[in-house]
């Protein structure tokens, strides 16, 4: 009897090695092309997002093709450069199989914040698609930190400010635009008046660490991000950890109606910068990260170019290494946390704490934390002495805060004052007073998470902790004015909107409960108890403070402003 011989298989080895990596295939011309950006960058993880950027830059996007080069030269797994690729805004992710689409030629961006809805950011988003064609792609933007210039749309990277059909029309024709930053005090000029004696003094050996911690203590500042810790405090317990100690400075400032920031880095760039080499002397710092936000692409350029002067005639020797991270559009990454996974390339997703950044921080070291304005006050402070500082006040509180102030006043703007002031002076006496035809009605005294207040309570001194009371905070003081023709309940949707879009997602309170929060208010009438209820779990039970602030907005309309809700 014939017989059918099946030849067998021999068995393969679990120990073999694979012959390809798992996953895509990488396309040798893509690979080609992003050897070219990199040129001899080092293949490190933690720039991923700077790679990103490069690639976004020149192709306009980010194809699988690219992102599998990418992954295959810095040796990550494919899904890694993928989830963090997506996980920002700024980044075009083309999906597979969509790769031969043609990109469209430009990108203009509408900040649809709260202070550029008022001023007319909705009518833009509706006209613009139609003005412009198709090959222009509108989309509605988060803040992008020019509230005083409102409305603002962001034709490709330019900013333009108060912006109109004809404006963005105009800036779209004239083509790719590099925004820049003029007339600002650079190295020379910063020199020439005075700047970098103190850090001189201060590594010379001309004044004592010791003395300058404890000046900065006597001044009471407080760090000017939105959380308020005293930042002597902060110095000392940094520089009791081991080290090496690394910086890390945050100047992310996404929160709607903040600009005060950007406002002072283009004005006078070497003032922050030894103030945070001086933080860094005092701490005993061996490396500083910036991180930039996105959206403040000639803010970015300037800084470069600053920070290339510095480094090539260095006022005093021995400065530690400063590196400059570009941010990608992502809110919470101006959590500290969150912001440090993002320098390390990662998603931008706060950390649980303990341990807490000043102990276990970047790249797992002790890190020193700061907002840039907490800096810039540095060389001033200790210029003229902690009780300069903490002689500034009224109503009983101690110290400057710079206001940034948008919405219905006739001078938006930052605006220098006294801690403690109240809303009422500080439109009246800063701000050339309300604009013609309106009548203070409503006011946020810290931004979006900041809470909403009426006009009856404008007299409550403006300052950390004189705001808890009444269900608000001050955070990083960006006020933000209402009139009689604007409504709380709309200024409540517009926030959740905002929180919605910018929650990482990491925990479920945050991320179903600020869906939720949105899906309840745009209902006619409100079920408030469900509303409290949601607050509450999200106030308890959120990672960060994106979730336990979001509900502020909503509670604030239930509590103050039952009219609305009627």
């Amino acid at each position: 009897m014939n017989r059918t011989v099946i030849p067998i298989a021999p068995a393969v080895s679990k120990e073999r090695k694979r012959q390809a990596p798992k996953g895509r295939r990488v396309d040798p011309v893509a690979l080609e092309q992003v050897q070219s950006l990199l040129a001899s960058s080092p293949r490190r993880r933690d720039l991923l997002i700077e790679y990103l950027h490069l690639i976004n830059d020149r192709y306009g996007r980010l194809s699988a093709p690219h992102l599998a080069a990418l992954a295959q030269e810095l040796r990550m797994a494919q899904a890694e450069v993928y989830e963090v690729a997506t996980f920002y805004h700024h980044f075009e992710v083309i999906k597979e199989g969509d790769e031969a689409a043609s990109p469209v030629s430009l990108t203009v961006r509408v900040c649809a914040s709260l202070s550029c809805e008022l001023a007319g950011a909705g009518e833009l988003l509706a006209k613009l698609p139609a003005i412009l064609g198709k090959e222009v792609r509108v989309i509605p933007a988060p803040c992008v930190g020019r509230c005083e210039q409102a409305p603002v749309a962001v034709v490709g990277q330019n900013p333009i400010a108060n912006a109109s059909n004809d404006a963005v029309r105009a800036a779209v024709a004239a083509g790719s635009v590099n925004p820049s930053v003029e007339r600002y005090i650079d190295y020379g000029d910063y020199q020439e008046q005075g700047g970098y004696r103190l850090l001189k003094e201060c590594m010379s050996g001309a004044r004592d660490v010791e003395d300058v911690i404890r000046t900065m203590e006597a001044s009471g500042l407080r760090g000017l991000g939105g959380a308020g810790f005293p930042a002597g405090r902060k110095w000392r317990i940094v520089r009791n950890e081991p080290g090496p100690r690394l910086m890390a400075v945050n100047i992310d400032e996404g929160e709607p109606g903040t600009f005060k920031d950007r406002t002072y880095l283009e004005r006078d760039p070497h003032r922050f910068l030894e103030g945070m080499l001086i933080a860094a002397w005092a701490v005993g710092i061996s490396a500083i990260y910036i991180y930039l936000r996105d959206e403040y692409h000639g803010c970015r350029a300037m800084l470069e170019a600053e920070l290339a002067r510095l480094r090539a005639a260095p006022p005093v020797s021995g400065l530690p290494e400063i590196h400059l991270r570009r941010g990608a559009g992502a809110y919470i990454c101006g959590e500290e946390s969150a912001m440090i996974e993002s320098i390390e390339g990662k998603r931008g997703m706060p950390r649980l704490r303990p341990p807490y950044v000043a102990q276990v921080g970047l790249f797992g070291r002790p890190t020193l934390e700061h907002n840039f304005e907490t800096l810039y006050w540095v060389r001033e402070l200790l210029e003229k002495g902690g009780d300069w500082f903490a002689s500034h006040g009224r109503n009983g509180r101690k110290g400057l805060r710079s206001f940034s102030v948008s919405g219905r006043v006739k001078k938006p703007g930052v605006h220098l004052a006294p801690a403690g002031i109240t809303l009422a002076e500080l439109v009246e006496e800063y701000c050339g007073g309300m604009q013609d035809g309106h009548r203070l009605y409503a006011y946020l005294p810290g931004g979006a998470s900041g809470g909403i207040l009426p006009a009856s309570m404008s007299n409550i001194p403006l300052d950390f902790d004189t705001l808890q009371p009444y269900g608000c905070f001050i955070g990083s003081a960006a006020i933000i004015v209402l009139s009689e023709k604007d409504s709380a309940v709309a200024a409540a949707r517009n926030l959740m909107q905002f929180f919605k879009e910018e929650s990482c997602g990491q925990c479920t309170p945050c991320r179903v409960g600020t869906a939720k929060a949105l899906q309840l208010i745009e209902q006619p009438h409100w079920d408030t108890t469900l509303l409290a209820e949601l607050s509450a779990v999200m106030r308890d039970a959120s990672i960060c403070g994106l979730g336990q602030a979001a509900p502020n907005p909503i509670d604030c309309v239930i509590k103050y402003f039952p009219q609305e809700l009627a």
